[in-house]
């Protein structure tokens, strides 16, 4: 049985999950700096989880009547989409990993998953507030 507090913990979750994918793959691109011919790669999965948990551009839920639940978010089933940018030229220093870009993209990830492990961390704590409360 489905309880009240599933599906933000199960969406948060997941989401925690893609960023530490993409933490790993930037890590990959800065290790991979100096390697010839090696061309960046990224995890991009925001567009489709907003679409996945029927969000618009802004955050809000999309609904066609004020009366209607927002749709059910399966964790199961998304994942991010990782992809290698593909071009037929290599140009030095254009196409191979940009060391700012990359470490800016590493601060930005952790910042984020911080802030996620946040939200987790109070969203668990007013489930122990409750639980305490109710043995009172």
């Amino acid at each position: 049985m489905p309880g009240l507090f599933d599906t933000p913990i199960e969406l948060t979750g997941k989401v925690m999950d893609l960023r530490l994918q993409r933490q790993n793959l930037v890590t990959a691109n800065i290790s991979n700096i100096n390697t010839p011919n090696y061309r960046p790669r990224r995890l991009e999965f925001e567009k489709a989880l907003q679409s996945a948990v029927d969000l618009d551009a802004t955050g809000r839920v999309t609904r066609t009547s004020s009366g209607h639940m927002p749709v059910a978010f399966n964790a199961q089933n998304f994942k991010g989409n990782g992809f290698k940018d593909v071009e037929g030229r290599y140009v030095y220093g254009q196409d191979s990993v940009d060391l700012d870009k990359e470490m800016g993209e590493l601060a930005k990830n952790g910042m984020v998953y911080d802030a996620l492990t946040e939200v987790i961390r109070k969203k668990f704590d007013g489930l122990n507030k409750a639980i305490a409360d109710g043995k009172s």
